[in-house]
């Protein structure tokens, strides 16, 4: 069984690939090699913007599996369309979970939950590129599988809600220096967060699944946590208490200088997801998360801890944390004094 990966070394595509070749499939990536190469795989050097350099390269191919990582927009599953349509059995295509409705009107999120989101530009592109997809399955029959990752992470540094241009270690430095901790609203709010590993299992069990074309499927833990035991959790696991400072999500978006806080904020992390996974549980059996939140936000804190390269510190960051906090304490003196 034959699959080309587009992208294939990203946060969560590695350890897809990982698993496929592991199961036997026979793997080339198709990327423009900034990244090493795992042993044993297929590659082919070019950027897919490239539609006639691409077109060229695969000019003799046919895949049982193409799996587009990298795909953001409309234009770019046109693209692929036109340069996959005779080319593979399955063509497997990542959205976001954050195309979900925003403000869901059930807490419980299914794949048929609508797809909305006014307050991120990225999650309509993403639906915008789904509708694309899906008209040509019903139409021409492009061989299409919609997947939707929520917040997945591969164990190298733990996810947070807000975080600056230059990554995660400036919150965990601002825990370790006894500082204020910004969580959005007042950190009651649920969240999922599921390991790429896990993710694999039910990606690699969805390739060349017939019952996967035409169809969606979110991938996730069943697990969640809120916003609070997930940085309790990280300070536990830095043997830090943690100074919390709750602020609106609404006042964080406003004041939110070139961060794009409101789409990640008011269009994602702001609101509880609760994923229903029983359609992929169907379809793959033995899609079951090992990796406990709580575990595998503390194996990415100690990966930090013993990785100095992955502690980048973001002074830009930290200045806009310590501007927000400046600004809940003057409010907070000003009320008293009133």
């Amino acid at each position: 069984m034959k699959a080309l990966f587009i992208g294939g070394t990203g946060t969560i595509s590695t350890d897809v690939v990982a698993l496929a070749q592991q199961r036997g499939w026979e793997i080339t990536l198709l990327n423009r090699g900034s990244k090493k190469m795992p042993e044993g795989i297929h590659s082919i050097i070019a950027d897919i913007n490239d539609e006639e350099t691409v077109a060229k390269a695969i000019a003799s191919e046919h895949y049982d599996v193409v799996a587009q990582f990298i795909g953001y927009t409309a234009e770019d599953v046109k693209r692929d369309i036109r340069l996959f349509q005779n080319k593979t059995r399955q063509y497997i295509f990542i959205s976001s979970a954050s195309a979900y409705q925003k403000l869901l009107a059930d807490y419980r999120i299914t794949e048929s939950t609508p797809l909305v989101n006014p307050y991120w530009q990225y999650s309509r592109n993403k639906i915008e590129a789904e509708e694309v997809l899906m008209a040509a399955y019903r139409t021409n029959g492009f061989p299409v599988t919609i997947v939707r990752p929520s917040h997945t992470y591969n164990g190298t540094k733990p996810p947070v809600s807000v975080h600056g241009d230059k990554g995660n270690w400036q919150i965990l430095k601002r825990i370790l220096d006894g500082k204020p901790v910004i969580i959005p609203g007042d950190g009651s709010s649920l969240w999922t967060l599921t390991h790429s590993k896990d993710f694999a299992k039910g990606y690699v069990g969805l390739m060349a699944n017939p019952h996967a074309i035409g169809n969606a499927f979110h991938i996730t833990t069943d697990e969640s946590m809120t916003w609070n035991q997930i940085y309790q959790t990280i300070a536990d696991a830095l043997g830090k208490p943690l100074n919390a400072l709750h602020v609106a999500s609404d006042f964080l978006a406003k004041h939110s200088d070139h961060y794009d806080f409101r789409g990640e904020l008011l269009g994602d992390k702001a609101a509880t997801v609760v994923f229903d996974n029983s359609k992929i549980k169907r379809l793959v059996p033995d899609f079951i998360c090992n990796t406990s939140m709580a575990d595998g936000l503390r194996q990415a804190v100690h990966y930090m801890l013993s990785h100095p390269e992955s502690q980048i510190p973001d002074p830009e960051f930290d200045s806009w944390c310590d501007r927000i906090a400046n600004a809940i304490s003057a409010a907070d003196k000003a009320f008293e004094l009133s």
